[in-house]
């Protein structure tokens, strides 16, 4: 089958079509034909070797997480029959090998994909829908009337994230530049934030969670938009000393999170697409032989929405 193989640590030029063999289902998983493949922060991040070293082993490998598409086959496999659309976030962290045109997984990281979406829009929907739903849903316990601030929330977990949050009764703040205040307001947000105007602890306050997808120094800023007891979410890297003792000066508490697969969580997303509560922006849709170009324009840190791969016409 074709895929594409990620054959060093380096730039979108790593990103090499190539032919592996089809990968063989044992019981309890499913064989997937892929239709469309999201591409994450996370894939150029560990393609580069940047975030997180080495997580996937030594290249080569094929890189990955969200799929969508047709099942083929399920030894022993009760929650599906072949002919059914699904989409699902396979094996995080490990090798997922989404960017290819079939994929294995337990059939339980599987949902079934919402008659509304297209294959493209599926699966654009598990790492960054999953990633919004636990943090807001399952960490947070966020509930109505509460505040909750969304950095980069045009973003491809930002713009799902603020409809969840919004979805759940929660007054809503986002931030991006002031160019993408309307898709914001569209995708759920009531307060759009320019990040560039000034610091951001200056025009946000007395939030009750913060979800960063950013980290690094931002992290330190962000702690100052909490009220007392406020808790932020970091998704992306180490959760540091320094920032556990800065939050617990200011009276307000940080946690790290890493999404995992749960069809559970999958089936709650398609339930928010199905009543008209979550929409999915894409990007940009290339063709699977254009990885190396998807990765290139997720760099370019310009986006608005998902990037996607098209496996299949």
């Amino acid at each position: 089958m074709k895929a594409i193989r990620t054959v060093a640590v380096g730039g979108p030029e790593v990103l090499q079509p190539t032919e592996v063999p089809r990968p063989v289902p044992v019981p309890t998983e499913v064989l997937v034909e892929v239709h469309a493949a999201g591409v994450n922060p996370v894939d150029w991040k560990i393609r580069a070797g940047v975030f997180p070293p080495g997580a996937l082993g030594a290249p080569p490998f094929v890189q990955g997480w969200d799929v969508a598409g047709v099942v083929a086959a399920g030894p022993r496999v009760t929650r599906f029959q072949p002919g059914d659309e699904v989409f699902g976030l396979i094996w995080f962290p490990r090798q997922g090998g989404g960017y290819a045109e079939y994929v294995t997984a337990p059939a339980r990281q599987f949902a079934r994909k919402p008659a509304s979406l297209s294959f493209a829009e599926a699966a654009a929907l598990p790492l960054a829908g999953l990633t919004a739903w636990q943090c807001l849903v399952e960490v947070a316990a966020l509930a109505a009337g509460q505040r909750v601030l969304v950095t980069a929330a045009a973003g491809g977990v930002g713009h799902l994230a603020t409809q969840i949050a919004a979805g759940l009764g929660a007054e809503v703040t986002g931030t991006a530049t002031a160019a993408k205040h309307d898709f914001l307001r569209a995708h759920g947000v009531h307060h759009p934030v320019d990040y560039t105007a000034g610091p951001l602890h200056e025009q946000v306050r007395d939030q009750d969670v913060v979800l960063d997808v950013l980290g690094g120094e931002h992290s330190f800023e962000l702690l100052r938009t909490l009220r007392p007891g406020g808790l932020l979410i970091l998704t992306i890297g180490q959760l540091s000393p320094e920032l556990v003792t800065r939050a617990a000066s200011l009276g307000v508490r940080v946690t790290p999170f890493l999404v995992e697969p749960d069809h559970r969580g999958l089936e709650a997303l398609a339930s928010l697409v199905d009543h008209d509560l979550l929409r999915v922006h894409l990007s940009e849709v290339f063709p699977l032989a254009d990885a190396a170009k998807a990765h290139a324009a997720g760099e370019s840190n310009r986006t608005t929405g998902k990037l996607v791969l098209a496996v299949r016409d």
